[in-house]
């Protein structure tokens, strides 16, 4: 049985879809997983443009509705399964069915990633209750933060607490928060940092997961040290770590794995 992998955040502009698109990428292209990749922000779906699935007929919007069979609504690119939401759906539907439509679909693949919703609603709720394993994606300033911690606690409420934060868009540490003050303030570890290298908009232009489109970014990298953990691989050393020491959010994602393996994963 596949497990299905959330990724939230209560602020919009953060990152989140360009980071679910390019970790599902990451996993099917560089961990030999087989990845489903669904669009969980039914207001405001964008999934389908980074993924480069337009138009769709069928999306996660009638699957929720009941119009028509989840496996209607899968379509392929990049090497991964995508299930798109609607941006003309007008019928009714139920996000908190979410859980129950990819029950069945998790034995066919090793991970399903929800892109979730930004809004604090039964939205970002559907993801949280679909997902096995949950992130947070935040960028180190106070209006986000604050937003980042509104998420954990929903998400502890529900018995689903974060196993990371993926702090984006690092810019200036000078006037930024620092991962010690992120993880005092949050009490969840920081497992990615990845800095702002203003590639994003390229890369949603050409309508190609970011990491894909950037292979050898920071941003890539990141991605691909995450995907290491989800999938149970060592981060393969650098000679920097002789030198320098390993970063924090290194050290997090080592006892994130450890965690996962024996704890989230083993069930």
């Amino acid at each position: 049985m596949g497990k299905s992998i959330g990724i939230i955040a209560i602020k919009g502009g953060v990152g989140k879809t360009s980071i679910s698109s390019s970790l599902a990428v990451d996993l099917a292209k560089n961990q030999g997983g087989k990845v489903l990749v669904i669009d969980g922000n039914y207001s405001a779906p964008n999934l389908g443009i980074h993924m480069d699935v337009l138009s769709p007929e069928k999306t996660i919007h009638h699957v929720l509705g009941e119009r028509v069979p989840i496996r209607k609504a899968i379509y392929e690119n990049h090497g991964v399964d995508i299930i798109p939401g609607s941006v003309s759906y007008t019928r009714y539907f139920n996000p908190l069915k979410l859980k129950d439509k990819i029950h069945n679909l998790k034995k066919d693949y090793d991970y399903v990633i929800i892109d979730g919703s930004p809004s604090l609603n039964d939205e970002l709720l559907s993801t949280i209750l679909a997902s096995d394993l949950l992130f947070v994606v935040s960028t180190p300033d106070y209006p986000t933060l604050s937003c980042s911690i509104r998420a954990a606690k929903l998400a502890k409420l529900r018995g689903k607490p974060i196993a990371g934060i993926l702090l984006n868009k690092v810019r200036d540490p000078n006037f930024e928060l620092s991962i010690k003050e992120i993880e005092s303030a949050t009490d969840i570890p920081v497992v990615a940092r990845i800095l702002d290298e203003k590639i994003h908009t390229r890369a949603l232009f050409n309508r190609v997961p970011v990491s894909l489109a950037y292979k050898n970014s920071n941003f890539a990298r990141e991605i691909n040290n995450l995907g290491r953990v989800i999938a149970e691989k060592k981060r393969r050393k650098s000679v920097f770590d002789f030198i320098f020491g390993k970063k924090l959010e290194e050290v997090n994602r080592e006892v994130l794995r450890e965690n996962l393996y024996t704890n989230v994963f083993s069930s």
